[in-house]
């Protein structure tokens, strides 16, 4: 069996983010790996916004406003997570987290679920159902929702 000593957590900084890096930090402990979070802006620009010249200036706010947060993401998490790193990538969220764990030879991926439901993961699909199901390594979801 293979030691796990590269994990991919990929994070969305929504509510939830803080438990994931908790989970995932004392996980990395345990196992004594390094971490790697990675984070997708993806750009919604519809049909109304194409020409928009405001699109332009929302996007890169929206780029910069990532990169800010992946920033003070790693230096609070320095101590807890020796090593650790991070990205901040534009695209397709299960794409750039596939993408990702390749590029980075990982042997762990940990993400959280959001626990959608019905009509919203008919339409929308889940970022984690999905990630299982191309992930090219094992990957670990945690129920953020459930006291751990």
């Amino acid at each position: 069996m293979k030691e796990i000593k590269r994990i991919i957590v990929p994070v969305d900084f929504s509510k939830i983010t803080a438990k994931l890096i908790d989970y995932s930090t004392y996980m990395a402990e345990k196992l004594s790996a390094t971490i790697h979070f990675i984070h997708a802006v993806t750009y919604v620009t519809g049909d109304a916004m194409i020409g928009a010249p405001f699109a332009v200036e929302y996007e890169a706010r929206m780029l910069a406003d990532a990169q800010t947060k992946m920033s003070n993401l790693l230096e609070d998490n320095r101590e807890k997570a020796p090593g650790c790193s991070g990205d901040v990538a534009v695209g397709d969220p299960v794409d750039t987290i596939v993408d990702t764990a390749k590029g980075e030879e990982a042997d762990l991926i940990i993400i959280a679920t959001h626990g959608t439901k019905g009509l919203e993961k008919i339409l929308l699909g889940s970022v984690t159902e999905r990630v299982l199901k191309q992930a090219p390594c094992p990957v670990l979801t945690m129920n953020p929702y459930k006291n751990l």
